[in-house]
């Protein structure tokens, strides 16, 4: 017995090392992950994001990234969390500045990027970044929530052909507010309007709180909990609107609309001087027909702090739950192509974002870039002025592009007379905090 068993054995071996075999190779990972990063870059913007990813893929066989456009920033973060809630959300999702608090508060859905770059082994040192980019999305210990990917900061643009025929110097834009009153008047005197903006509550509410070291709102600008309040109607916030309200009768302001509708007015060489993002960079090379410069953004140099830092614009790169850990794997060495001084440094130049880290800043350098184009080092600059302080990390207010239309409502309400200053920012402070209380309410 003992003898046909062994024989037997020796009969049955190779089937069982064959099925053995069969059995490892059905365990094996079959090709590469692929990893959905959804987006909201169109045009030339999205064609850059394509690229990128192609030029990861290409670098090896075991991941591909694959970028997809959803539309617009509102749409990609409603289409990413509708995504979770059906069970298949994308693994990447790029998510706009004033989506970080929503994105935080939605439970289960994400990964924060130290975690997943702990979990994957993946180096990861976020001392390379630049501190004011990613203080937005980092906790009050400093840890990284999100990778910041396209982050702009707001500077002051100026037509150099207009500073010519009004006799200013062309190579020394104005500093301080007083003196863009006075560069506007001299302006206005051959045939232009003296400045305008876009973006005007992210720039002349929420930038110009960081860039005069003063609060938006209570509790860090909200880093440090859902119970904070908005505090942008003191006297230097009424004092400025007010400024820009009483301006418009001498042509030395004129409101441009929301957003980035007013472009037109600077690349069509209709106004002086005009606050922008950085990443505006592209479109005025594009369609003005004259030679520009930029300069840091203007101050009340009667306010103790100012110049402080300004803060950003833009989008992250939040990481969803819900994946294999394999595919976890994929993600961390796409964020670490993504962080490489090349590949910053490149999107950086060709789209006029910030870099995201400090040696991609150098290498930018190094290149003799900013030498060809000077203004495209300013947002730096100001952006790493000084060491950012709890009124100029950034903002973290729940279902804040509410908010933001608010203001758009009632600065509008203030430009047409309807409204004083204060009348006007006090009502938009209120409806703010109503919001807040809100999400405070819903996210307890």
């Amino acid at each position: 017995m003992k003898r046909l068993f062994i024989s037997l054995l020796i009969l049955l071996l190779p089937v069982m090392l064959f099925a053995a075999g069969e059995t490892e190779k059905a365990a094996e990972p079959m090709g590469p992950v692929t990893i959905n990063w959804w987006h909201a870059m169109g045009g030339r913007l999205g064609e850059k994001v394509e690229e990128i990813a192609a030029n990861f893929n290409k670098t090896q066989s075991q991941v591909i990234v694959k970028p997809v456009y959803k539309g617009n920033y509102s749409e990609t973060l409603t289409a990413g969390i509708a995504a979770f809630r059906a069970g298949n959300p994308p693994h990447i999702l790029q998510v706009y500045e004033v989506g970080t608090a929503t994105m935080m508060a939605a439970r289960g859905a994400i990964v924060p990027v130290y975690q997943l770059m702990e979990r994957t082994g993946e180096p990861f040192d976020p001392k390379i970044y630049i501190p004011t980019v990613t203080g937005y999305y980092t906790t009050p210990d400093g840890r990284m929530l999100s990778l910041p990917f396209n982050s702009s900061t707001p500077v002051l643009w100026y037509n150099k052909e207009a500073f010519r025929k009004a006799g200013l110097d062309p190579e020394k834009p104005p500093r301080t507010w007083s003196e863009v009153v006075e560069y506007s008047r001299e302006l206005v005197k051959a045939g232009y309007t003296g400045f305008s903006t876009a973006w005007i509550s992210w720039i002349h509410i929420e930038n110009f709180s960081a860039w005069h070291n003063v609060p938006i709102g209570t509790k860090a600008n909200g880093f440090e909990g859902l119970d904070t309040e908005f505090k942008f109607n003191s006297p230097l916030h009424v004092r400025h609107i007010k400024n820009l309200a009483d301006w418009q009768k001498e042509n030395i302001f004129v409101y441009g609309g929301r957003r980035n509708q007013g472009n037109a007015l600077f690349s069509s060489g209709k106004v002086g001087m005009y606050t922008e993002s950085s990443a505006g960079y592209a479109g005025f090379k594009a369609n003005a027909k004259f030679e520009f410069g930029t300069s840091m953004l203007p101050y009340y140099d009667d306010v103790e702090g100012a110049p402080q830092n300004t803060i950003i614009g833009g989008a992250s790169l939040w990481v969803m739950s819900g994946h294999p850990d394999r595919d976890y794997d994929g993600v961390a060495k796409f964020f670490s192509y993504l962080s490489s001084p090349e590949v910053q440094a490149d999107w950086h130049q060709f789209t006029g974002y910030l870099p995201i880290t400090e040696a991609a800043y150098t290498y930018t350098k190094g290149q003799g870039f900013y030498e060809k184009e000077p203004g495209m080092e300013t947002a730096l600059k100001q952006m790493t002025l000084n060491e950012p302080t709890e009124n100029s990390r950034g903002l973290r207010f729940g279902n804040f592009n509410t908010t933001r239309d608010i203001i758009y409502e009632e600065l509008e309400a203030i430009f047409s007379g309807d409204k004083t200053a204060q009348q006007g920012l006090d009502d938009a402070v209120k409806r703010g905090n109503e919001i807040l209380r809100e999400f405070e309410r819903a996210n307890r």
